[in-house]
């Protein structure tokens, strides 16, 4: 095994060995020893990329194809609007809870193994989903969607992570795993727009199956895994740590919004939520089989990478709530509409992604590629935080999205690169779900946070422009572009502390050779 650090997309695996993670500079050339000879290529293997990017492409589309549903749907069921969260928040909390579980079952049980198991599970809670007879139907096939989605999201990018391993073609793969990574939450918005107009509501969930019968199908034929890790154990406490403290986070972060963040109950999730992780960090350097091994995060550039997609995330995933109520609302866009003004945004995520930073990867820092793309993300929040009223799609929002899906693009492709290259195999499940669950994290928090700032900017340009009752609705529209405006700023600050973690922590040189991961 060779012992160079992992830092780009082409690193070998990372002695097992946490002391090698932390003892070296990772700016520092270090003399690789003499690297095993690589096997044959897998002829099957861009067949496996179709079949991994299926699969990303639905859970990606997950996210967002049912919120632009979710109205028709709490009419058809009679739904509360005190309920209504919980079509969103029992995915979230199923998904972002088990990542970390899903992620160790991959790499003990096979990831191949895992990844058709999170498949059929997957289509099965989408199908009880759309035929869901009544709210608590709905909310169970949300958090069973979630719960096989824990397994298929890490199993899928781990799954990826060992099947390319020479440097093009892995900038290549990545490339195109960054596209719908970063695009498909504005695809989902499209097709939700559209299955919603069209044909109703419960397709928003149908279009899984689908999706997932396809992939299943392929899945037998075109990817190769090992069986999994023999004489391993789960870690059962550090599972109880884990999910529940990330569990706590994520129904925390989602209770902030309705309730406040001073409420008892928001607080008391949170604490627990830091309690519980803290001690899972804990029992984690102590356990034999940790669910999480400690040497995964240690490393600079890993952490470094990790953070990049955290604030990334953060900054970025209000953009769709805020455009979404912006076109809508105040420029009067239907669903269908408002869905096709995403569709600059997802062009320039695949451009950035597969046409530049996977042609630039195999030759340019990646944290150069990182940097530059958050600084073109934070121009575009600039641009959108100047909108008004009267502003019209074209001269104003499309240069905006443009330079915000180009830089979502040369960020997120990097990021899954870097952040799961070196990994030894044994391990590549697991190093997948924290990069998942960073980026879960991130939209939970990015989300709610920004949404308070816009809506206590918005309380506040009210409260001193409402004079003229007669005039009540232009002032309503002003203020909530003003706190989109409020947002965007912060948004765009985020980004830039993005691209400067990026910068001081992610390694400026590529490697010439790729390595093979550890044998599992």
């Amino acid at each position: 095994m060779s012992k160079k650090r992992p830092g780009g997309e082409s690193l070998p695996s990372a002695p097992s060995t946490p002391s090698t993670a932390t003892d070296r500079s990772p700016d520092r050339e270090v003399p690789a020893a003499t690297p095993a000879p690589n096997p044959a290529p897998d002829p099957k293997r861009w067949w496996a990329l179709a079949v991994i990017a299926l699969a990303q492409l639905m859970v990606i589309l997950d996210g967002t194809i049912v919120n632009i549903a979710l109205p028709s749907a709490q009419r058809a069921l009679g739904m509360s609007d005190a309920d209504r969260q919980w079509v969103i928040t029992a995915y979230t909390l199923a998904f972002g809870g088990l990542l970390l579980l899903g992620g160790r079952i991959a790499d003990l049980v096979g990831r191949k193994r895992t990844f058709v198991i999170g498949l059929a599970g997957f289509a099965a809670a989408s199908a009880l989903g759309g035929a869901a007879a009544g709210p608590g139907m709905l909310f169970a096939a949300r958090a069973l969607q979630g719960a096989f989605a824990a397994l298929l999201a890490p199993s899928a990018l781990s799954l990826l992570t060992t099947t390319f391993t020479d440097p093009k073609e892995r900038a290549r793969a990545f490339g195109v795993y960054g596209a719908l990574a970063g695009g498909g939450s504005a695809v989902g918005l499209i097709v939700g727009g559209l299955l919603t107009e069209y044909l109703n509501w419960r397709w928003s969930l149908y279009v899984n199956v689908p999706i997932a019968l396809a992939a299943l199908l392929g899945a037998p034929a075109f990817l190769r895994d090992h069986s999994g890790r023999r004489g391993g154990h789960l870690d059962v406490p550090g599972a109880l740590l884990g999910c529940g403290g990330l569990v706590a986070l994520v129904y925390g972060f989602s209770e902030a919004e309705p309730r406040g963040w001073t409420s008892p109950s928001v607080l008391t999730l949170l604490v627990a939520g830091v309690i519980l992780l803290a001690a899972f960090v804990w029992w984690q350097s102590r356990a034999a089989s940790p669910l999480l091994p400690l040497r995964i995060v240690k490393d600079r550039v890993r952490a470094g990478s990790l953070a990049t997609m955290g604030l990334a995330t953060i900054g970025m995933f209000g953009v769709f709530l805020f455009l979404t109520y912006y076109l809508q609302v105040v420029l009067g866009y239907p669903p269908v509409r408002t869905g096709l003004a995403f569709v600059p945004i997802s062009a320039g995520i695949v451009i950035g992604a597969t046409q530049i930073a996977a042609r630039l990867l195999p030759r340019t820092a990646p944290r150069t590629l990182m940097s530059s793309g958050m600084v073109l993300a934070a121009a575009g929040m600039v641009l959108l935080s100047s909108l008004t009223v009267h502003a019209q799609y074209v001269p104003h929002v499309l240069p905006a999205l443009l330079l915000l899906g180009l830089g979502m693009g040369l960020t997120f492709m990097p990021v899954y690169a870097t952040a799961t290259a070196g990994v030894p195999a044994q391990d590549a499940g697991v190093a997948s779900a924290v990069l998942n669950t960073v980026q879960q994290m991130g939209a939970s928090l990015g989300t709610v946070l920004l949404n308070t700032i816009a809506t206590g900017a918005t309380s506040r340009y009210v409260h001193s422009h409402l004079h003229d009752p007669a005039h009540d609705g232009a002032t309503l529209n002003e203020g909530m572009v003003h706190g989109f405006s409020v947002a965007y700023w912060c948004s765009a600050g985020v980004l830039l502390l993005a691209a400067l973690v990026a910068g001081l922590t992610v390694r400026h040189k590529t490697p010439k050779h790729a390595g093979n991961d550890a044998p599992a």
